[in-house]
């Protein structure tokens, strides 16, 4: 086994590939569920439940990162009527990707990288960018990985539907639930 790498996971039906991607790969998995962004907290427990059921699926451990929901209104102070993937969605993946890094940092994981990047609707680039740079700044290895490659997104949701896991209907935030 190679050492082990800390998966930011957005979601269980994204992170479903990812996790046995980098398996594959030859990393311990550790996934970890920081998404503060998500509203109502009714649908942050579902998306946590599923994130649990495919943990135990996939033979990964699960760390829960505390839902403070402040935290991402902080982050996106003034940018609350950005169109989706604008400044705002920038801000949440600075906030949730710094959070991993300083777990990672916590637990002396040298690497991480995030689910979020196997959405078609998610810019690769820029998250990209975001996590290298967050790397950089606490001594890190971003793990810059297109999962949505040879399809990733398809295989992803083929887990989650063996599994049965629930399926979100919007990104997360409640600015997110209508755009």
């Amino acid at each position: 086994m190679k050492d082990k790498i800390l998966l930011h996971a957005c979601c269980a039906i994204c992170s479903g590939y990812p996790v046995t991607l980098l398996k594959d790969m030859g990393y311990s998995v550790v996934v970890y569920f920081y998404n503060t962004n998500i509203y109502p907290e009714s649908e942050y427990e579902k998306r946590l439940e599923a994130q649990r059921v495919l943990c135990r699926a996939l033979d990964c451990e699960l760390i829960e990162g505390e839902y403070n929901p402040q935290e991402f209104y902080n982050a996106a102070k003034g940018f609350e009527n950005e169109p989706e993937k604008g400044r705002r969605c920038d801000r949440c993946f600075q906030l949730r990707l710094s959070k991993t890094a300083e777990l990672a940092k916590k637990l002396g994981i040298k690497e991480f990288t995030t689910s979020i990047v196997i959405s078609p609707h998610k810019n690769f680039s820029k998250l990209s960018e975001i996590g290298e740079k967050i790397a950089q700044e606490n001594d890190l290895i971003y793990k810059s990985i297109d999962f949505k490659k040879q399809d990733g997104f398809l295989k992803t949701n083929k887990i989650s539907k063996e599994l049965n896991l629930y399926r979100q209907k919007y990104c997360g935030c409640e600015f997110s639930i209508y755009s």
